[in-house]
């Protein structure tokens, strides 16, 4: 008898310890799970106020912008790229992270919307512009046509290389043409022909801004100039490059008056070397946190406004600088 009681409180023992170790386990595990949500919740807070932190950034410098863009105009009868804001902000430290930035002209481009005119018809100038601006690129010229009738008011496809509505409805999905003017370049990849490819070659000459603008023949790139006349030559362009660096040209007039130039009876369209549209591009990291910021503004009357603004994401370069950081 007495030794049944004993085998028996030792099983009650045993019972009573693996119950203990049971509950002890599972306190641990609770704890760490406990302690595992803890950090990631501390974690995910700091990239929210990182990324908030590095936000509030990029609008300091977008506000910069503005106002170096109204300085100059107040001081500066024409726009070129040695002045102020066309100088690239490389990476600097700021608390906790780094902010870079840069001001582009955006008049430096060739204006897509501007291949329809004021009275809503083709502008012959501007499709031949672009024409030759395509064939410089190795592209198809078929794309000039294609990108008009989608933007163009009627439903006509225009001979022999336009796409209207019939076309564009067999696609999977269907979907209509835009019969409006370009409200961002993105619109593009939905027009026959504009692939990536095409997209990436168009991307550093073209533009998508509202309602008509002129070239600025100081802030244009070698192939933008060489599209302004079909009896333009690399030679003569460089020519025209050369000599803008060391001032740029104070006027249209006197660009148009440039000894490389002599010979055209005149350009096929009208240039200026004012400005009214840049694209302020920013990147910042703050701890964990990123922001890129793409800002349109327009700069007119003496005010710089914000036409539109957007978040993206940011630039390899930058990211690259940090991380060898």
């Amino acid at each position: 008898m007495r030794r049944d009681l004993q085998q028996s409180a030792g099983r009650q023992r045993g019972v009573a310890l693996v119950t203990a170790l049971l509950v002890v386990s599972l306190a641990t595990v609770a704890a760490v799970a406990m302690a595992t949500r803890q950090q990631v919740d501390v974690r995910r807070t700091g990239n929210l106020v990182h990324g908030e932190q590095a936000y509030a950034y990029a609008l300091a410098a977008e506000s910069w912008a503005r106002v170096t863009l109204r300085r100059d105009a107040r001081e500066s009868d024409y726009d070129w790229l040695d002045e102020d804001w066309a100088t690239a902000l490389p990476p600097i430290a700021v608390e906790g992270g780094l902010v870079s930035g840069l001001v582009e002209d955006l008049q430096g481009r060739f204006n897509l919307n501007n291949l329809i005119g004021e009275d809503g018809k083709v502008s012959e100038a501007d499709q031949a512009y672009f024409t030759r601006l395509l064939d410089l690129l190795g592209l198809e010229k078929s794309l000039a046509d294609n990108l008009i009738d989608w933007i163009d008011a009627d439903i006509d496809a225009r001979f022999p290389d336009g796409a209207e509505d019939e076309h564009y409805l067999l696609n999977e999905p269907a979907y209509r043409t835009a019969n409006r003017p370009l409200v961002s370049d993105s619109e593009l990849r939905l027009v026959e022909g504009f692939d990536q490819e095409a997209l990436q070659l168009l991307d550093p000459y073209v533009t998508v801004l509202p309602g008509r603008t002129l070239i600025n023949v100081n802030t244009a790139t070698a192939a933008v100039l060489l599209a302004l006349h079909s009896d333009l030559d690399e030679s003569k362009v460089e020519t025209l490059l050369a000599d803008r660096e060391e001032n740029g040209y104070p006027s249209a007039d006197i660009f148009e008056a440039h000894p490389a130039l002599s010979g055209l009876p005149s350009l096929d369209m009208l240039v200026d070397v004012k400005s009214d549209y840049f694209r302020v591009l920013t990147d910042v990291v703050v701890g964990q946190g990123q922001a890129r910021l793409e800002s349109l503004l327009n700069r007119s009357d003496g005010e710089t406004r914000i036409v539109y603004r957007v978040r993206a994401p940011i630039r390899a370069a930058l990211q690259t600088m940090i991380v060898n950081n």
